[in-house]
Formats: structure tokens, C-alpha cells, sequence
């Protein structure tokens, strides 16, 4: 049974699953994005992020707390460095998962996690200009239609007009 049982254990004994969290988390502060299973996603996610929080704070005690969970020293100088200082203002939500899809051989729930404020595509977009959204078409469309209403019901008074004045006549 499962009682009191918070986290996914993901089919792994805890040396096995730490080894595996660790290797992601190092690989994510390495290459900013790495495509994996939706379940490890979301628990790389609940890996790191108090980590990245961590860094933001570069003491040496934040360090060394940090580095007892990464055990890898590039990975530890790429967050408290780079990393720390793209997120140095954001409150929160440090990783995104975009899901992919299911995996061809046993259908697997596939994702893309990825660390924010590296998404390039993503950045430049949103720098782009203002995204429409459903709601400014709405009201654009709505504006328009109001004005085709308009000039149908002129022009049905007016042909009705031209109907009574040629009968009258």
C-alpha cells in the first residue's frame, strides 16, 4: 500500500533513483534542455528547482549544500554562475515541461524539460510584440460585423424605398 507515500518512486531502490536524479540535474544545468519520460520530468522538476533557489544565494554554505545534492563541481559553477544570474529576479518556476508525444517502442509519455530563461525562441517572441490572443480577434471581428449590420440594414431601407416608390408610381 501506498500510505504516507509523497513522491514518485519512479520503479527505482533510492540509490538508484538519487544516482538518476542527480545525472539529470547535472545534464539539465549543462545543456539548458534534455527530452525524457513525463514521469522523470516532473520529478527532476521537484529536484531542482529548490536547488536553483538555492543559488541565488552564493554563499559558501549554499554551495555546499548544493553541491551535496549535484556531486559535480561543473554543474555547481554553471548554476551558481550563469544560471543564478538569469534567474536572479524571477520568483519561481525555473523549469518548463512541453510535452512530445508518445514514444514509439512502449508508448511512453515523452517530454522536453528545459530551463526558462533559455529558451531563445520562446524570448524572442515575447520581446516580438504583443501575442493575439482569441479575445483581440474576438473584438476586431465583432467591430467589423457591427459595421456589415449596419450598412446591410441601409441598404435594405433603401431598396424597400425604391420598391414602394415604384409601385406607388
Amino acid at each position: 500500500m501506498r500510505h504516507g507515500k509523497k513522491f514518485n518512486h519512479l520503479g527505482r531502490k533510492k540509490g538508484h533513483r538519487t544516482a538518476m536524479l542527480r545525472n539529470m540535474a547535472c545534464s539539465l544545468i549543462e545543456h539548458k534542455r534534455i527530452r525524457t519520460t513525463l514521469a522523470k520530468g516532473k520529478a527532476i522538476k521537484r529536484f531542482i528547482e529548490p536547488l536553483i533557489t538555492k543559488s541565488k544565494t552564493n554563499t559558501t554554505h549554499s554551495r555546499r549544500v548544493v553541491f551535496s545534492y549535484l556531486q559535480n563541481k561543473e554543474a555547481l559553477k554553471e548554476l551558481f554562475g550563469d544560471v543564478a544570474n538569469k534567474v536572479a529576479n524571477r520568483p519561481g518556476g525555473y523549469i518548463r515541461i512541453l510535452k512530445m508525444g508518445f514514444r514509439p517502442s512502449d508508448a511512453a509519455d515523452m517530454c522536453l524539460v528545459e530551463l526558462v530563461d533559455y529558451n531563445t525562441e520562446v524570448l524572442e517572441s515575447q520581446a516580438g510584440g504583443r501575442k493575439r490572443t482569441r479575445r483581440g480577434r474576438r473584438k476586431k471581428n465583432k467591430a467589423a460585423n457591427t459595421e456589415n449590420v449596419e450598412n446591410t440594414t441601409t441598404e435594405t431601407t433603401e431598396d424597400n424605398t425604391d420598391t414602394e416608390d415604384k409601385t406607388e408610381a
